[in-house]
């Protein structure tokens, strides 16, 4: 019983830590596209130039956010 209990507990905790990690990647996405001119705009009328900035915002906010609440 108490090891499903700490396991359950374990279980609270990573789920708690994904989702404070999934807001602020997408916060952090979200602030570096507005400062990089990043726009529905751009995604319109040059889709290819739009995926490759994104992804490259992407990795850079996934660095962080591991940095800060992952490998932390």
């Amino acid at each position: 019983l108490g090891d499903v209990y700490k396991r359950q507990r374990l279980n609270d905790y990573l789920a708690g830590i994904e989702e404070q990690a999934q807001k602020r990647f997408e916060r952090i996405v979200e602030q570096m596209a507005e400062s990089e001119g990043i726009t529905e705009q751009l995604k319109a009328t040059d889709q290819v130039a739009w995926v490759g900035e994104m992804n490259n915002i992407w990795s850079r906010a996934r660095e962080v956010v591991n940095a800060e609440l992952i490998y932390n």
